[in-house]
């Protein structure tokens, strides 16, 4: 739940609607640089130590350099209105080392050294009555309207790419897999992924509005250290 209120910044506060039946649609750069969306550092919790979050260029472009000991925030840019018209989300990120023991499977040792985050508006209505009581208890702490489904893509240690992790913490936050192991430790890696493909699969529905996109690199659980870079975050039409 920390993680939901966490990323309630991400989000617009409006309710669902039904998706145009058409909307023009042009590639928008969500870049760390002034000219891209505005960034923020959102907390998670004030029992929780903070990730530090830098913007600097690098080959003259901005780069996010994010470090982490055994803390856990967000650097996340909303959306506002929600949009629709995007489909596919594509992002940089570099990271030298793995966290030892991490396993996004178990809450006790749910850390990432990178993560990319898309949060979705939807029809609340239709949850079940215990993920209903969640999302009102996240909107009366924060008084801000809470995402109905997060998806984050991951970088884990073990598991392989494509697996799909459910939260132990609610059902409306899912873990995909997209790199792993050892391989390209140290060297940028060059991402792009269908949202909606992945939400349909995840979620099993489509994916509602696209309110937010954010990052995090988190050792809270593990108490370990991470470092990581992210660049050139992007949000591109259908192909």
């Amino acid at each position: 739940m920390r993680v939901l209120l966490g990323l309630l910044m991400l989000c617009a506060s409006t309710a669902w609607v039904s998706p145009p039946a058409s909307a023009a649609c042009k590639p928008r750069p969500i870049g760390f640089s002034s000219e891209g969306a505005v960034w923020k550092h959102l907390p998670l919790s004030s029992l929780k130590r903070d990730s530090r979050y830098a913007v600097t260029t690098k080959d003259g472009r901005a780069v996010l350099q994010a470090d982490a000991d055994g803390s856990a925030s967000v650097y996340g840019a909303p959306l506002s209105p929600g949009v629709t018209s995007y489909r596919m989300l594509s992002w940089q990120w570099q990271t030298d080392a793995l966290i030892p023991g991490a396993d996004n499977r178990d809450k006790q040792r749910e850390d990432a050294p990178v993560r990319v985050i898309a949060a979705f508006d939807g029809d609340k209505s239709k949850l079940p009555e215990a993920e209903k009581r969640q999302l009102k208890w996240a909107k009366r702490l924060s008084a801000r309207e809470p995402p109905y489904a997060i998806l984050m893509y991951i970088w884990s240690e073990q598991l392989a790419p494509e697996t799909i992790i459910a939260s132990a913490h609610t059902s409306q936050i899912k873990m995909l897999v997209v790199s792993s192991g050892p391989a390209g430790l140290g060297q940028w890696q060059t991402l792009r992924r269908d949202l909606r493909a992945d939400f349909k699969r995840a979620f099993g529905e489509e994916a509602g509005p696209l309110l937010g996109v954010g990052v995090m690199t988190d050792t809270d659980n593990t108490g370990a250290k991470a470092s990581a870079r992210y660049a050139d975050i992007r949000l591109d039409c259908p192909n």
